[in-house]
């Protein structure tokens, strides 16, 4: 379901202060916003662009993104709540190092921050209870239920590799203040493993939203959201479908990539 937000790819400038060697500048059809990636790494596709819609920071609010990867969350987030403040915890050094570099093409240091450290200890250094908001893409896969990918960083991002859900959820909720809010994108077969994560560290599921690849199918992707110490009533949303029977992207796609009507 990966999706380029532009098929049009910069090519770095010689001597460029930002991009490495084997790296490329996508846009993001975001006003002048861009991204650093490493084509044959792992990149970003549509469960992140999704999941930034979906968790719809608020103004003002301060939000960390675990996992943040190559920044894409706290990219396309700053877009959209500009006066948000975003702080991105990512493990891998390569990664945090390049997302670190693209906020800084894009001039935002002011307003996003990149952290390389395990996102279980990022309430012990970023601040308790300091967050309205915890974004996460999580890894899809455990060792036991997924061959291994022949690639460190795509398996580094798709394998819990000793993570467990229950360790996210943790996480987040140690930076979340009482009453703030988690999102996440997760497969739709393993819904249930995540919501029991979620309850167990005392976030309740409050909105969820399916995600369909067309009208009828099953679905892949859930988007959901869960309040800290919230009271016990799910809100079902509307499916999000991405293609018609035509084969088209439906409307609501379009809206969410910035795509022209």
């Amino acid at each position: 379901m990966i999706h380029p937000l532009s098929e049009n790819h910069a090519e770095p400038k010689a001597g460029s202060a930002f991009v490495r060697e084997g790296e490329r500048v996508d846009p993001l059809q975001r006003g002048d916003l861009r991204i650093l990636q490493r084509p044959g790494a792992f990149c970003f596709g549509t469960d992140a662009v999704l999941l930034a819609d979906f968790a719809a920071p608020r103004g003002g609010e301060k939000v960390a993104d675990l996992g943040t990867g190559t920044g894409i969350l706290p990219l396309l987030m700053s877009a959209s709540a500009p006066t948000a403040r975003f702080d991105g915890v990512e493990i891998q050094p390569d990664m945090a190092d390049m997302a670190a570099r693209s906020v800084k093409m894009n001039g935002l240091e002011g307003r996003i921050r990149i952290h390389c450290l395990d996102m279980r200890e990022a309430a012990e250094t970023l601040g308790r209870e300091a967050y309205d908001l915890v974004v996460c893409n999580p890894p899809y896969s455990r060792p036991d239920r997924a061959l291994t990918s022949p690639r460190e960083e795509k398996a580094l991002a798709r394998q819990l590799c000793g993570l467990s859900l229950e360790e996210v959820a943790a996480s987040g909720a140690a930076l979340l203040k009482n009453g703030g809010r988690m999102a996440l994108v997760y497969p739709a077969a393993w819904l249930f493993d995540l919501m029991c994560a979620l309850r167990g560290a005392r976030l309740e599921p409050k909105r969820l939203r399916i995600v369909q690849a067309s009208p009828g199918a099953a679905p892949k992707l859930v988007l959901l959201d869960a309040v800290k110490n919230g009271g016990s009533q799910l809100h079902w949303q509307k499916p999000l479908v991405l293609r018609g029977e035509d084969g088209r992207e439906t409307e609501e796609y379009r809206r969410i990539y910035h795509l022209e009507q």
